[in-house]
């Protein structure tokens, strides 16, 4: 399951050798609703990644940091770094090819 990532426990949670896999939404915004059930499946199908969500209604110095202007958003961070990004809901195959590139 995706951990839910909030201005408090991200610093932590980025503290990995994996890849990190950090979605960036919100409960109004129906894209990022569509691709839930997607990060929650990847979270559970892949343990060789970190995957987290981050609700950018309630955690504004995680948004700032990332500068997210449109969600969703999926980041892809590797030591502390971001790799690649997603702006906008796509499929799971889409994600998988951004993961494999990334490890």
């Amino acid at each position: 399951m995706a951990q839910e990532i909030n201005d408090g426990n991200l610093e932590e949670f980025l503290k990995t050798d994996k890849l990190v896999v950090l979605k960036f939404g919100a409960n109004w915004c129906s894209p990022c609703r569509m691709i839930e059930p997607i990060i929650k499946e990847l979270a559970e199908e892949n343990s060789d990644i970190s995957v987290g969500s981050v609700d950018v209604d309630n955690n504004p110095e995680a948004s700032t940091k990332y500068g997210i202007r449109s969600i969703p958003a999926i980041y892809f961070i590797k030591n502390g770094e971001v790799v690649d990004k997603i702006i906008g809901a796509v499929p799971k195959a889409e994600l998988m090819k951004k993961i494999d590139a990334n490890k």
